[in-house]
């Protein structure tokens, strides 16, 4: 045997009795169990923070009241509804805020066009909730998006905002169209929406883009373009347009809470819009005939029914969340008239308003809050007829075998006197939004205007309520309201048209302090 050969048999033999070396053999099995241990030990580490992500149901909460009803969540999120039209999967909030992007010819101003309201450094407007769920921090809405207002002395004056004030310069009906119509539009698609949120600043992770691609997206279309068959009777031109600071409030729920084809009802009963209300002083309220019909008189239900709207659903309602609302606006007080008051005019028109007004609209009235049948008040009968005793009754399924279940809906056969807090806030006037101003609400139907402006929030101190002319055109988007359209009519609540214009003047004035 050669060197070579003597030697690399040698190598072999001593790394063989190695290997064999019990004592080795233990530390290799050793260190790959150790490795093994590592490998199992990360992959377990990572499946506990994807399950983690992807079970997490956490809503973003406001220790203060006031942060929680503009911005914390009532549990529409997980929901779905006419407003949050995808059935259950919302759209996370990085495709929410670049929507307006994606298709910027359908909404050229973006949210704040359609009258939502922004707080400075806020980068979601009033009334728009944030939960981290399904992965994704996803968006819904809550009570303050219809129930937050603004006002401003002058063109140029900044607006305040007010909580608990109809927010009657936003179009709902709008962000609807919006939501549907971008959704199901081909530019609604992954290449494009990562792109616009990448361009947001907004960074997305490999399985971000893989569950936007796979999943979030072709879900969104797909439910929208179902509820869309749904409801589309709504979006025709056959049913007249909400407009600014009003909502037709059950005829979706028609379609999304009972599945009925909305295309079998009669063609009147869809035409149900009417004002948003306010949300302040609810104590003295309950008991009350509520809801512009007085089909219910119970606060605590008419919160439960109203948050339907926002989206959410029995199984998804958070309720805490909803009480402490409940509870700061049980006593919240109506907002001040921010200008000045004619003392003297004033105390003229409390004694006017004792003698024309009172029975019906103060607290201490004998008819306060009860129904007035629409033979003696003639104001509009569309969103009193369009709530109808079948609807009812089937609102008593809704919460089913709990102690929120309703029992207090019925059908009436009129609209309900209003009490008058913070009635400066209010405007436009009626159940329907038809009248502009408190003045012109004085003045017989046949004078008050025929047709006018809706959203703006210059106030209009004299008249009390909010301008409605344009003499410029309508370069701010606003909704033309035509009073001659089905459920858009101004007559009827003739009382105190036949006041002299001093008197007007001053109930008007003592109107302002209330």
């Amino acid at each position: 045997m050669g060197a070579e050969a003597r030697t690399k048999f040698k190598n072999s033999t001593l790394t063989d009795a190695v290997l064999q070396s019990p004592v080795d053999r233990f530390e290799v099995r050793s260190r790959w169990k150790i490795f093994l241990l590592l490998v199992l030990l990360v992959l377990l580490v990572c499946g506990i923070a994807l399950l983690w992500r992807f079970v997490k149901d956490e809503p973003v909460v406001y220790q203060q009241i006031e942060e929680h009803f503009k911005y914390g969540s009532i549990g529409s999120e997980p929901g779905g509804s006419v407003f949050n039209p995808v059935g259950g999967l919302l759209p996370p909030l990085p495709i929410f805020k670049v929507m307006p992007e994606i298709c910027p010819d359908m909404l050229p101003g973006g949210y704040a066009s359609l009258g939502f309201v922004f707080e400075p450094d806020q980068e979601l407007p009033i009334g728009v909730s944030r939960r981290q769920r399904l992965g994704f921090e996803q968006v819904g809405l809550n009570c303050s998006v219809c129930h937050t207002g603004t006002y401003r002395e002058t063109r140029e004056s900044q607006p305040r905002i007010v909580l608990g004030m109809p927010a009657h310069s936003l179009d709902l009906q709008k962000f609807f169209h919006f939501v549907v119509n971008c959704t199901v539009d081909e530019r609604f698609n992954a290449d494009n929406i990562i792109d616009k949120i990448e361009q947001s600043g907004e960074s997305l992770g490999l399985l971000d883009r893989f569950v936007y691609r796979a999943q979030l997206i072709p879900l969104l279309r797909s439910r929208t373009e179902s509820l869309n068959k749904r409801i589309d009777i709504l979006l025709s031109d056959a049913v007249p347009a909400w407009g600014r600071g009003r909502v037709d409030t059950f005829n979706p729920y028609k379609a999304i809470q009972f599945n009925w084809d909305l295309s079998a009802l009669p063609h009147e009963e869809l035409i149900g819009a009417a004002d948003l209300p306010s949300l302040w002083n609810q104590r003295p309220r309950d008991g009350m005939d509520l809801h512009w019909d007085g089909n219910n008189n119970s606060v605590d239900e008419r919160n439960l029914s109203a948050s339907l709207g926002a989206g959410v659903t029995p199984v998804t309602i958070d309720h805490a969340a909803l009480s402490r609302v409940r509870d700061w606006i049980w006593t919240l007080p109506p907002p001040k008239y921010p200008f000045p008051i004619d003392p003297v005019l004033a105390a003229k028109g409390d004694r006017i308003y004792e003698r024309q007004c009172a029975d019906c609209h103060a607290f201490d009235g004998s008819r306060i809050g009860r129904v007035e049948t629409i033979e003696a008040i003639a104001t509009d009968p569309y969103r009193l007829n369009s709530y109808t005793l079948n609807f009812a009754v089937n609102q008593y399924t809704l919460y089913p075998d709990s102690r929120y279940r309703f029992t207090h809906f019925k059908k009436t056969g009129g609209y309900a006197n209003q009490p008058l807090d913070g009635i400066w806030a209010r405007a436009p006037y009626l159940h329907n939004g038809s009248v502009p101003t408190l003045w012109d609400l004085l003045e017989p139907p046949a004078n008050r205007p025929k047709t006018f402006y809706r959203g703006d929030d210059l106030y209009d101190q004299r008249k009390v309520g909010f301008a409605y002319e344009t003499p410029k055109g309508n370069d701010r988007g606003l909704f033309l309201f035509d009073t001659g359209i089905p459920g858009n009519g101004n007559g009827g609540h003739g009382y105190g048209t036949g006041l002299s214009d001093e008197d007007k003047e001053a109930l008007v004035e003592y109107l302002k302090t209330l």
